[in-house]
């Protein structure tokens, strides 16, 4: 099972170019749905999602039983590397629904790439899956420090999906991976922007507005075949939604 599917769907700028005109709230989900098989949940980044929430989206893609979510780990969790316990059940509560209902097919945890592989940020990793024990767990990270093959076998023993990128190969960027460490395949496409790769400036979105051509997708679907031959299901999901 191959499914693809964009990085949020909210966006201002889609609207009359994604979206027709009038199409708005949940039936932009269900739009999506129509053309892809899997979405991310970027807002779980931010803060934790209501219950109620997770129950509509869900029912949003009721006619579409192979579509599944794929959600980040909150930035406190991953960017701050605290897990506060009653941070971690709301959490929790929020995706719950989403979980039981079969449509969460990833939890991403997303870190940035100054998270290095030292023994410290290990140990950390190991604690993130004791915290989210019921929760498919897969790992992002943009530093080069983790291509090596004894990390392969840390994800595999504590039980974390490692997310293959596609990013600007600047600095020391992690590489161009076709890794499965547990069942299934991630990748995730961030687009090549070199320039604009380690800017944070008041454009947040600026490192990501990058437009694929058709020879990088070819490219990339080199990497997807690699992943489909490894894994029984593979995500491939495209945060270049500038």
């Amino acid at each position: 099972m191959l499914r693809l599917g964009p990085a949020g769907w909210d966006y201002k700028d889609w609207v009359d170019i994604v979206y027709p005109a009038g199409v708005k709230g949940t039936d932009r989900l269900t739009f999506l749905a129509a053309w892809f098989q899997a979405v991310e949940i970027n807002v779980t980044f931010y803060r934790p999602i209501a219950p109620h929430l997770a129950r509509r989206w869900s029912e949003a893609v009721a006619d579409f039983p192979d579509f599944r979510f794929t959600a980040k780990l909150l930035n406190l969790f991953t960017h701050e590397r605290r897990l506060p316990p009653e941070e971690v059940a709301a959490f929790q509560a929020g995706l719950l629904p989403l979980l039981e209902a079969g449509r969460l097919g990833v939890l991403l945890a997303q870190f940035p790439y100054s998270f290095h592989n030292t023994e410290e940020n290990r140990a950390y990793l190991v604690q993130v899956t004791h915290a989210f024990p019921d929760f498919p767990l897969a790992l992002e990270v943009r530093h080069r420090s983790w291509q090596r093959r004894e990390v392969r076998e840390f994800l595999a023993e504590v039980g974390l999906e490692l997310v293959n990128l596609d990013q600007p190969q600047v600095s020391y960027s992690f590489g161009k991976t076709a890794w499965v460490t547990g069942k299934i395949g991630y990748l995730r496409a961030h687009g090549r922007r070199k320039e604009t790769w380690f800017e944070f400036g008041p454009d947040r979105e600026a490192r990501y507005d990058y437009l694929y051509t058709p020879e990088e997708l070819a490219d990339l679907a080199v990497r997807v075949r690699e992943l489909l031959a490894r894994a029984p299901e593979v995500y491939v999901i495209f945060n270049n939604h500038p």
